[in-house]
C-alpha cells in the first residue's frame, strides 16, 4: 500500500510539472514582438510605434504613388496619411515569413477604405519596416 502511494505521488507531481512547463512555454509565445507592435500601431494609427521599426530607407505607397524615403520623411508622409485617415479599425487577412515577416489586412479610415501591406525584414539583429503599400479599395 505503502508503494502504491508513493508511485500515485510521483505520477502526480509529474502531472503538475508537465502542466507548468506547458504553461510556461505558452507565456513566452504571448510576449509581442515587432510584427505584433507593427499591428498594434497601424490599429491605433501610431506612427510613433511605427517609427520605432522604420528602416532607413522606407517604400511607401499610397493610392499608387509609390516612392523610397528616408525614415524621417517616411514618418512625415505617415503622419500627414494617418491625420488624414483617422483609423477606425484594421483587420490583418494574411501573415506570413519567418526571418522577413509580412502582412496584409484590410484598413477602415475616416477618409476611405485600404488594403494594406507591410513588410519587415531582418536587418542586424533586429527586424526593421521597409515597405508599406496603402492600397484603395
Amino acid at each position: 500500500m505503502k508503494k502504491l502511494l508513493i508511485v500515485l505521488a510521483v505520477l502526480l507531481g509529474g502531472i503538475i510539472s508537465a502542466f507548468a512547463l506547458s504553461a510556461n512555454s505558452y507565456e513566452d509565445h504571448s510576449v509581442a514582438g515587432p510584427f505584433e507592435d507593427v499591428v498594434g500601431a497601424i490599429k491605433q494609427g501610431d506612427v510613433s510605434g511605427l517609427s520605432r521599426y522604420l528602416d532607413n530607407n522606407v517604400e511607401i505607397n499610397i493610392g499608387g504613388k509609390a516612392n523610397s524615403y528616408s525614415k524621417a520623411q517616411a514618418e512625415i508622409i505617415l503622419k500627414d496619411f494617418f491625420s488624414k485617415n483617422q483609423v477606425k479599425s484594421f483587420e490583418l487577412v494574411h501573415q506570413g515569413g519567418e526571418t522577413s515577416r509580412f502582412g496584409i489586412g484590410n484598413l477602415t479610415t475616416s477618409g476611405g477604405n485600404y488594403r494594406l501591406s507591410f513588410f519587415l525584414q531582418k536587418k542586424g539583429g533586429s527586424m526593421v519596416l521597409n515597405e508599406l503599400r496603402f492600397e484603395s479599395k
